[in-house]
């Protein structure tokens, strides 16, 4: 039962403490649906030394920006500079096109554009125990709105999604072949490949899938994020960058092993192996080098370190080779120009940064969009956090076009069967849940 035991308000802000955590989060996302402008950021209460996501909801859109590569950046700033509260939204992979001047031609069959931002007119804040809403409306008025919503309840099976693959798994492992052959001539050292899944006129509806993945998958920076007819269903464990104070905080992965759920002493075998293998140590060290470099850009000289390195985190579905790089800002940097020397994130490019997202460019056969981008928030008072957008599903209401797509790190010394291997167990969740959805928009 959900019950609000308390309600204190201070000024343009109520707490209320409530029952039954994930209903009430349900009724929030239906309540939220009716806007066309949300974000849900959802750490699934996942309690990490640094902190995953804190779960908050932005609702309804004052102002916003819709900023294209180019001089994206340039009107970022200008806007959050006009707009001191709390921002919500969303990085495109494509920003590169603008701090490395590359170019983007590949297929998008979602349109995200490169980067949006927008001032909400509500921002709920939920911990396991209360919530606190910030709104110049009647905060009670919202709460009541929020309980008298239905949750997301479970539904019949509805129609299968008939999912395709842009790559074929002859010309992945050929293309693997083909990027190896760049770094034995020394082009790069490791790259990041990408394949799309897809699906075409397909009726889904995004809460009740946002609800299916994260029961399955829930991760600590997972996201359900709605721009009008666009959504973002987003199961992501992976932080790209976290302001806290004068202090900045990265957490590229890199390195995956199953999950074998029905076996403890196999699943413990295969964790351990994760945390042994040379392979992926090795590259895990060169995105966290990569990191490194990007954050001594605007870090004082000397306080870029790696607090934690190959550590491994176990998830429902993976375990995880993740590690923590932090340094400390100098004075007054703004949040717009710590993204222009940071991204995109290096545990989605590879190394050197610039010249393997051309070659990205030339072996995909899809445009990244948000995917690969990030999603976040800056706070009143100019902290931030953003994730990274990977085991996520994006889908267009409009045109029903779906789209998810799932990667790893080519080096040479790589199995390129393995990494196709990688690449399925990736997307395994996300087709196994949309299996069957319900066929309602």
């Amino acid at each position: 039962m959900l019950l609000a035991k308390k309600y204190i308000k201070v000024k343009n802000t109520a707490t209320f403490l409530i029952e039954d955590f994930d209903e009430f989060k349900m009724k929030m996302l239906n309540w939220a649906n009716q806007f066309s402008i949300f974000c849900l950021l959802d750490n699934h209460q996942y309690r990490f030394e640094t902190p995953a996501f804190e779960c908050l909801l932005a609702v309804g859109c004052k102002y916003s920006v819709v900023a294209s590569a180019g001089n994206a950046f340039e009107q970022l700033k200008t806007f959050s500079n006009q707009h001191a509260g709390w921002l919500f939204g969303h990085l495109g992979y494509d920003l590169k096109n603008e701090t490395e001047k590359l170019h983007s031609k590949n297929f998008d069959g979602i349109n995200f554009p490169d980067a949006h931002f927008f001032v909400p007119q509500y921002v709920l804040r939920l911990n396991a125990g209360e919530l606190t809403i910030f709104s110049e409306a009647n905060v009670q008025e919202i709460f009541l709105a929020i309980t008298s919503c239905s949750p997301v309840l479970p539904s019949h099976p509805g129609s299968p999604i008939n999912i395709k693959s842009r790559i074929n798994y002859q010309e992945y492992i050929d293309t693997v072949v083909k990027l190896q052959g760049h770094i034995l001539r020394g082009n790069c050292y490791e790259i990041n490949f990408c394949q799309e899944f897809f699906a075409e006129n397909t009726t889904i509806q995004a809460v009740e899938v946002y609800r299916k993945l994260t029961a399955v998958s829930p991760m600590p920076f997972a996201a359900l994020y709605k721009l009008h007819d666009k959504y973002a269903i987003c199961a992501s464990p992976e932080r790209y960058i976290k302001k806290s104070g004068s202090k900045l905080i990265s957490q590229p992965i890199k390195g995956t092993a199953k999950r074998n759920l029905l076996d403890g002493r196999q699943d413990e075998n295969n964790r351990v192996q994760l945390a042994e293998s040379e392979k992926e140590k090795a590259e895990n060290v060169m995105v966290v080098d990569l990191v490194r470099n990007d954050l001594s850009k605007i870090c004082r000289q000397g306080s870029v370190k790696t607090g934690e390195l190959f550590g491994i985190y176990t998830f429902p579905q993976v375990h995880q080779m993740i590690s923590t790089v932090s340094g400390d800002l100098e004075n007054d940097t703004h949040w717009v120009d710590i993204v222009k020397a940071t991204f995109p994130m290096g545990s989605m490019t590879g190394a050197p940064k610039k010249r393997v997202m051309e070659l990205i460019e030339q072996v995909e056969k899809t445009k990244r969009g948000l995917f690969s981008g990030a999603i976040g928030y800056i706070q009143p008072g100019g902290d931030f956090d953003f994730n990274v957008v990977i085991r996520s599903i994006l889908y267009d209401a409009a045109t029903g076009y779906l789209s998810f797509q799932a990667g790893s790190a080519i080096t040479f010394n790589c199995d390129a069967v393995s990494e196709y291997e990688e690449c399925q167990l990736k997307a395994a969740s996300i087709k196994n849940i949309l299996a069957y959805v319900p066929g309602f928009a």
